[in-house]
């Protein structure tokens, strides 16, 4: 297994300025923000966290781009102090600019050493910009970071949804991204020492069908969502 982080490239740091209009060109088709979404992950996750009595005070953002997440994560989970790491310093500039404050912090990926003093880790649409021989290496950095039962919440775009790849293909920076399968993403993690808790899939409806998604907690087994989550726990 390889340790090492992922390496920078100038790709995310040519994007950090403008990173929410490039990324409106894919999901404006959905007929939402990117709040939206991030709000639904996080949601989703505490409601997820509440089902087995997880109420984490120490959070990592692995790959927390210009730092969207962060606030939603230190709101949702009251009390809790978050740190966003990412590879890109353009990113970790704008981030810490925007939502820095004495309970979200931000800082580069090969500045953290992580300690195993992490309750929840978090990430979303990192591990598709990150190269193959690399990806174990991302994970074991997650796990050095968890303590003991500490739980991963592994956030992907689906690549069996038809639209998602459609909106990955509107984006400039994912374009060309490597998109992991849910069965792809659970043994990567399962190989990084993780035991998978749950599976879920997130975002079925576009706004204009806004009506329906009162149905999407009852579906989110159903392998079709723009999204999915996986929930492991490190043993």
């Amino acid at each position: 297994m390889s340790n090492k982080p992922p390496i920078p490239t100038p790709e995310f740091d040519a994007y950090a300025t403008d990173y929410d209009a490039a990324l409106n060109q894919g999901i404006s088709v959905s007929g939402e923000s990117k709040e939206y979404f991030a709000h639904g992950r996080v949601d989703w996750l505490a409601r997820r966290l509440a089902e087995i009595g997880q109420n984490p005070t120490q959070i990592l953002d692995f790959g927390c781009g210009t730092g969207t997440s962060a606030p939603i994560l230190s709101d949702k989970f009251k009390g809790s102090a978050v740190l966003g790491v990412d590879i890109s310093r353009s990113s970790i500039i704008t981030a810490e600019e925007d939502f820095g404050s004495p309970r979200v912090r931000f800082k580069l990926t090969e500045e953290y050493s992580p300690q195993c003093e992490i309750d929840l880790a978090f990430c979303n649409g990192v591990f598709h910009h990150i190269p193959l021989d690399q990806r174990s290496g991302a994970v074991d950095l997650v796990w050095r970071a968890l303590k003991p039962g500490g739980i991963f919440s592994f956030w992907e775009n689906n690549p069996w949804n038809p639209g998602t790849r459609y909106v990955m293909s509107r984006i400039p920076f994912d374009r060309d991204a490597i998109t992991l399968s849910p069965p792809t993403a659970r043994q990567l993690l399962e190989k990084g020492r993780f035991k998978i808790l749950h599976t879920d899939f997130l975002f079925f409806f576009p706004r204009s069908l806004g009506w329906f998604r009162r149905l999407e907690s009852h579906l989110s087994s159903f392998p079709l969502g723009a999204q999915y989550l996986v929930l492991a726990q490190k043993v």
